[in-house]
C-alpha cells in the first residue's frame, strides 16, 4: 500500500495516470467542526493493465496533510482532457476540489449517477454497486474513522483503496451499458451540473431560502433573511459550522421574538450560550433591527398544495411519474422530485424536469397530462397514457 507524500511522487504517477484512458478517484475528508470540508486523504487507482513500476494496476494513497506537498501534480491530471476521471458521488469531492483550486476534473464520470441513469435505484451507494457489479464485499469496519490522525493504520488504508479498486470494474460495467443504451447524453446534462460553479457557491443572502418555517408574514420572513444571511458569512469567514452559530430554530425564535439587546437576548431558550454575548450576539442584535427597519420586504415562500385543484393534478403525476421511470428502467427521483411535480400541477414550466433527456422520458407527457391532452388507464396491472380526444 503506497502513500505518497512528496510532490515529485504525486507528479510521478499522475504522468503514468496521462497515458490510462481512465483513474478513478476517491477522497477521505472531515466536516464535523468547519465549515469548509477539510481534505485529509486522495485514492487514487488505474487500470488493472496499466504498466506501474513493478507493481500492475497500481493504487495510492495521497496524504494532502504531510509537510511541504503541493496537489498542482493532481490538479494538472484533473485538467488532462484524455484522462477520464472516476469517481462515486463525487458532489462532496468535486466541492473540496473546487474551493481548494476553482477546478473541476475534466472530463467526469460519476457512477451514482450512471447508475441511477441504468435503472440501479435511487442514489445507490457503493457499496452496492460493489456487491452486485463487482460481486465482492466491503470491509466497512473504518467507516467512522477519524482521517485528520495520523498514522494510519493499515485497515484505514485498506478500506480507503477498497473505494477505487472496486470502482474500475464498476465504472468500465457502467461505460459499456451505457454506450448499449445510449444514454451517454442523459449522464452528460447530469456531470453538467456538477461541475456548474453554482451548484457549490453558497450566498449568504439566498441562505435563508434554506430555513424551513410556517410562518410567511414578510416581516417574519425580512429578519429571518438578515439573520441566516449574518449567520452564514460568520461561519465562512471563521470556517465554522452553521451550527455553532446557532441552529434553525433558534433563528426562528430570534425571528419571532425579535428581542433588542443583550439581556433579552439572555431570555431566549434555544440560543446557545456562545451567541448570547459578543460578536455573535452583536451580529444577531444587528440583523434583527435591519430586518425590522427594511422596506425590502421578501414575498412569502408559496405552498402549491394550498392552491385548489392542485393536489389532485399531483397525484396524477406522481402516477405518470412511476410508469414512465418503470418503463425506461430510471430511479424516479432522478427524473422529477415530489417539490417539481407539485410546481408542474401549479403551472410552474421552468424546471429541470420538463427539460432535456428528462422532458423526452416524463416531462413532455406531464405537460399534456396538466393541459387534459391525454388521461391515464390502468390495464393488465399497468398505468397507460390515452388521449382525451
Amino acid at each position: 500500500m503506497v502513500t505518497i507524500t512528496r510532490t515529485e511522487e504525486l507528479a510521478r504517477f499522475c504522468e503514468v495516470a496521462k497515458t490510462q484512458p481512465y483513474v478513478t478517484v476517491d477522497t477521505e475528508f472531515l466536516r464535523e467542526r468547519t465549515y469548509w470540508s477539510k481534505l485529509c486523504l486522495i485514492q487514487m487507482a488505474l487500470p488493472p493493465s496499466a504498466p506501474v513500476g513493478e507493481k500492475s494496476g497500481e493504487a495510492v494513497l495521497v496524504d494532502p496533510l504531510a509537510s511541504g506537498l503541493s496537489l498542482e501534480p493532481l490538479y494538472d491530471l484533473f485538467r488532462h482532457k484524455a484522462t477520464v476521471k472516476v469517481f462515486h458521488a463525487a458532489r462532496q469531492d468535486l466541492e473540496i476540489f473546487f474551493h481548494d483550486a476553482q477546478l473541476f476534473p475534466e472530463p467526469l464520470f460519476d457512477t451514482q449517477v450512471a447508475a441511477m441513469v441504468c435503472g440501479f435505484g435511487e442514489q445507490v451507494g457503493y457499496e452496492t454497486l460493489v456487491r452486485k457489479i463487482a460481486k465482492a464485499n466491503l470491509d466497512k469496519s473504518s467507516r467512522f474513522t477519524d482521517w485528520s490522525r495520523r498514522p494510519l493504520s493499515d485497515a484505514q488504508k485498506s478500506y480507503a483503496l477498497a473505494d477505487v479498486t472496486h470502482l474500475r470494474g464498476i465504472y468500465e460495467f457502467l461505460d459499456e451499458k451505457l454506450k448499449a443504451n445510449g444514454r451517454e447524453s442523459w449522464l452528460a446534462e447530469e456531470i453538467a451540473v456538477l461541475e456548474n460553479p453554482e451548484t457549490y457557491i453558497t450566498r449568504p443572502e439566498e441562505a435563508w431560502l434554506k430555513v424551513r418555517t410556517r410562518t410567511n408574514s414578510p416581516r417574519f420572513l425580512a429578519i429571518l433573511r438578515e439573520l441566516a444571511t449574518f449567520r452564514e458569512s460568520y461561519a465562512q469567514e471563521r470556517d465554522v459550522p452553521r451550527s455553532r452559530v446557532y441552529k434553525d430554530d433558534a433563528m426562528i425564535e430570534l425571528a419571532s421574538t425579535k428581542p433588542s439587546n443583550e439581556a433579552e437576548l439572555g431570555r431566549s431558550r434555544l440560543l446557545l450560550r456562545e451567541a448570547r454575548k459578543g460578536d455573535i450576539a452583536a451580529g444577531i442584535l444587528a440583523a434583527i433591527k435591519a430586518g425590522l427597519e427594511t422596506k425590502d420586504l421578501p414575498r412569502p415562500k408559496s405552498d402549491p398544495q394550498g392552491k385548489p385543484g392542485n393536489a389532485a393534478l399531483s397525484d396524477l403525476l406522481r402516477v405518470l411519474l412511476k410508469a414512465k421511470a418503470e418503463a425506461a428502467g430510471v430511479a424516479p427521483k432522478l427524473i422529477a422530485s415530489s417539490a417539481d411535480l407539485d410546481a408542474i400541477a401549479t403551472g410552474e414550466r421552468d424546471l429541470p424536469a420538463l427539460k432535456g433527456w428528462r422532458a423526452e422520458v416524463f416531462g413532455n407527457d406531464a405537460l399534456r397530462l396538466a393541459e387534459g391532452e391525454i388521461a391515464l388507464s390502468a390495464r393488465n396491472g399497468s398505468v397507460h397514457v390515452v388521449p382525451t380526444a
